[in-house]
């Protein structure tokens, strides 16, 4: 039970912070708030929580990795993939040689393996951290889908480069060659896994729902699996579990455009990922914040490590991370805007600073980086205590913390007004995807119609419900396809139509709900009625 009852106090925490986070007049990222709820919780509880590594790193990054790789825009991630690449690879392996060696440097106590392995999981970054701090200055659309694209990558080069720094540490040897080696296979056979697991399943689930029909909730709890399982055997053949998440998520999208689900299963699925991405990310946060006291309680022991005996050293430590780390992307960021310039003819002009800054506080880490510490072995091959895990555990909570509040600070101020490279529109591509539909509609209806009516007494029943359904579909067709002024009118005119619908959805929810009170109709009705009107309304809000 009292594991049951932990689970339940951080899911409410979790909750409590989403409320909290909208109350506060100004804007506070909700890690943040999640960060300090779990302080709270680790300060007033008489219970701790024993984080299994193993089991923590299972449990939390296969569904949030595979949920990244599945709902990243596929096309404006391959429009600025080199870019995405020289941040995603490029900035991890400099992050992580570099800042080794710094903080190796900064903190001799520390074996240079274990500084690798810190520097390795400091380098991911976490976007939901960059939106929530972003909530109410919006980040521009591409410059979100960049830091998606990187955030996907660097995730798993990150931990990869963690995974070999801990065998470096448990073993006390590193060999180059055998490396390189083992991270082909690890990297390679990683995503083959999660190809081919994906494809497989949704292979067979497909032959099974055609055949059998559709279970929605059957459906959904594959799609819940797949992650786990990719993972699972990624790691029985020694590959990276984290790569094959990461790669079924992005073979899922493509999986289900060619094996379609319900769409009430669709509609479904999303709610219950939604749900579990919510949850996860912010148990991570609020994990974080019940583990501080106890990482502070041993604050004195810790820093005794680095051979000194002020406590501020750690906070000096942590500073001088952040400030590597920072300059480290700014400098990077701007190489790599410099090469996409070049890239495309503009040889003479250079990134705007704002935007280079910009990118830089980005740079936010989050959940993947306390997950990646926390899988830190509590014991070394030998069976004494792993090298100065707790200190590692102290400086990456710490890194997390400052980011989040600078990035909290400095954020906003930078994204304000900030324009974005100039970049084709998707209005034009999404209108033509909405007449190109349309008009297949229009050809269905009128083939189904007269399969229909055929031989019927009543076939006008049949012509005049067709009518008016084609009729929507062919204003849709002349609204769509109109250019200029004419179009920026239509547009308009959508949106005038879409306020008025929603008032009057909610004014039907309203009586609807009025007369359940009133009992004049039965709650299955009420029901029914109103799942509808959600389901319309969620319609004109998407």
């Amino acid at each position: 039970m009292e594991s049951v009852t932990i689970v339940l106090v951080l899911l409410l925490a979790v909750v409590v912070s989403g409320a909290v986070s909208r109350m506060v007049p100004f804007a506070v990222p909700a890690p943040l708030v999640q960060i300090a709820l779990g302080a709270a919780i680790g300060l007033a509880g008489d219970w701790r929580v024993a984080l299994d590594p193993e089991l923590f790193f299972f449990l939390f990054l296969p569904p949030l990795l595979f949920l990244d790789g599945w709902r990243i825009p596929k096309d404006e991630l391959f429009k600025d993939l080199p870019t995405v690449v020289e941040l995603a690879l490029g900035l991890v392996v400099i992050t992580v040689l570099g800042m080794g060696l710094f903080i190796h440097w900064m903190i001799p106590a520390m074996p240079l393996a274990v500084a690798f392995a810190l520097a390795a999981v400091v380098s991911p970054t976490d976007p939901i951290a960059v939106s929530a701090i972003a909530a109410r200055v919006p980040i521009p659309k591409r410059m979100m889908h960049i830091l998606e694209g990187e955030s996907l990558l660097n995730d798993a080069s990150g931990l990869v480069c963690l995974r070999f720094a801990i065998a470096a540490a448990l073993t006390g040897t590193f060999s180059a060659s055998s490396a390189a080696l083992n991270f082909l296979w690890v990297a390679f056979g990683g995503l083959a896994i999660g190809v081919a697991v994906t494809m497989a399943v949704t292979w067979a689930k497909y032959r099974v729902s055609r055949r059998f029909g559709e279970e929605i909730g059957s459906q959904i709890l594959v799609s819940l699996l797949i992650p786990f399982g990719s993972y699972l055997l990624a790691e029985h053949f020694h590959c990276s579990g984290i790569l094959a998440a990461v790669a079924a998520g992005v073979t899922m999208s493509f999986a289900e455009i060619s094996r379609q689900a319900l769409p009430a299963t669709r509609v479904r699925r999303n709610s219950v990922w939604d749900t579990i991405q919510f949850a996860a990310n912010g148990i991570i946060f609020v994990l974080l914040g019940e583990q501080l006291p106890a990482i502070l309680h041993g604050a004195r022991e810790t820093v005794a490590l680095t051979g000194h005996q002020n406590v501020w050293w750690l906070a000096l430590y942590v500073l001088a991370i952040n400030v590597g780390l920072a300059a480290l992307r700014f400098v990077w960021v701007w190489i790599s805007l410099r090469l996409t310039l070049l890239r495309r003819g503009d040889a003479r002009q250079s990134p705007e600073w704002r935007l280079v800054a910009a990118m830089s506080f980005a740079g936010v880490r989050g959940a993947i980086t306390l997950a990646g510490v926390l899988t830190l072995p509590l014991l070394a091959a030998n069976g004494t205590p792993f090298p100065a895990r707790d200190l590692a555990i102290f400086l990456a909570a710490g890194v997390i913390v400052t980011s989040l509040v600078v990035a909290s600070i400095g954020l906003p101020l930078l994204l304000r007004g900030l324009k974005m490279p100039a970049d084709a529109s998707v209005q034009a591509e999404e209108d033509a995807a909405r007449v190109a539909a349309a008009e297949a509609a229009i050809r269905e209806i009128e083939r189904v119609q007269h399969d229909l009516a055929a031989g019927r007494n009543d076939a006008d029943l049949y012509a005049s419900a067709g009518a008016r359904i084609m009729d929507l579909y062919r204003e849709r067709i002349e609204a769509r396809s109109q250019e200029g002024e004419a179009a920026e009118a239509a547009r308009r005119e959508d949106g005038i139509e879409r306020e008025l619908r929603l008032a009057g959805l909610k004014a039907e929810r309203a009586a609807i709900f009025r007369s359940a009170r009133e009992r004049r109709i039965g709650s299955a009705t009420s029901s029914k009625l109103v799942r509808e009107l959600d389901l319309l309304e969620a319609r004109y809000r998407s």
